[in-house]
């Protein structure tokens, strides 16, 4: 059995102690496993456009719960270390382009990302896919980074069948986007930032993008996700040297505000590295494997 279980009543892979699934995060399984793991490319259709994906499914039969991880803006870090580690661990996931990005098609916007996350998270759990790739409907989460951790808290706020939610380095745009209306520096910052990452992207500007923002405002807000994820296992990452996502910003007042609600299943942490965890990749992939870990074994 992979992961390595502890004797226990369970048959299900995942039921092991937090030390075994941490070591499987970086140890290959077994070569006698079947069905064998397999890495197929997958694709989705959203607002009439394909989305193209790759899903990482576990060794064995399953059914394997699943993580759909959203990549940030514009998507130069897609995260597939996480996905692979996490793949090792048992647990499938999906990594997947939004529409107007790396060559999908349509346009891009900030609401359409939302729209094709949640279309995606819901296309896992139709019995046709999840049968065919060894999926498991019943336990997904959602897993995001910086505009995929701001995507991923309001996927799973709209959709109560999410079973758990990972927000890596959120970028607040509904906080942002308050703030941009009046705070001239802050606007020309987010400006010049939307300006470096359009080269992936296609049917947008960076004006287009900051109006999006600014006109959104107050209905994206994350703190005021809190009563509707109030019943989930939420994980908040932040970055101490973040100048992307900075954490007093953009993370600190969401814990703040979900611990007020409370959302009692929110854990938050904060690690002294970037905004890509340039330098603490692996402290990363270890919290969120054992978070998923606690909140998707089955007793």
């Amino acid at each position: 059995m992979w992961p390595p279980v502890l004797p226990s009543a369970s048959n299900d892979p995942l039921a092991v102690n937090v030390g075994n699934m941490l070591d499987a995060l970086f140890t290959d399984p077994p070569r006698d496993l079947t069905p064998p793991a397999e890495t197929p490319a997958v694709a989705f259709r959203s607002g009439g456009e394909e989305l193209a994906g790759v899903l990482h499914i576990p060794a064995g039969p399953g059914p394997h719960p699943i993580v759909v991880i959203l990549h940030g803006f514009p998507g130069y870090e897609r995260n597939f270390d996480i996905a692979q580690a996490l793949r090792r661990a048992g647990y499938a996931t999906l990594v997947f382009h939004y529409r107007g990005s790396w060559g999908m098609g349509g346009s891009y916007s900030w609401a359409k990302v939302l729209a094709d996350a949640a279309t995606v998270v819901a296309a896992v759990r139709d019995p046709g896919f999840a049968s065919r790739h060894r999926l498991d409907p019943g336990r997904v989460a959602v897993a995001g980074h910086s505009l995929g951790g701001f995507t991923a808290l309001h996927t799973a706020a709209a959709d109560p069948a999410v079973a758990a939610v990972v927000s890596i380095a959120p970028f607040d745009f509904g906080a942002m986007g308050v703030a941009c209306r009046t705070d001239a520096e802050q606007r020309g910052w987010c400006l010049r930032m939307f300006e470096e990452c359009m080269l992936p992207l296609r049917g947008t500007s960076p004006q287009a993008l900051l109006t999006e923002m600014e006109t959104a405002g107050e209905a994206w807000r994350l703190a005021d996700l809190a009563p509707r994820l109030a019943d989930r296992p939420v994980l908040l990452v932040g970055a101490g040297r973040d100048t992307v996502s900075p954490e007093p910003f953009h993370v600190r007042p969401v814990v703040e505000a979900y611990r007020r609600h409370p959302v009692e299943r929110l854990e938050h942490h904060v690690l002294p590295t970037d905004h890509a965890f340039s330098d603490h990749r692996i402290a990363l992939i270890r919290l969120v494997a054992d978070f998923l870990h606690r909140h998707f074994a089955k007793p």
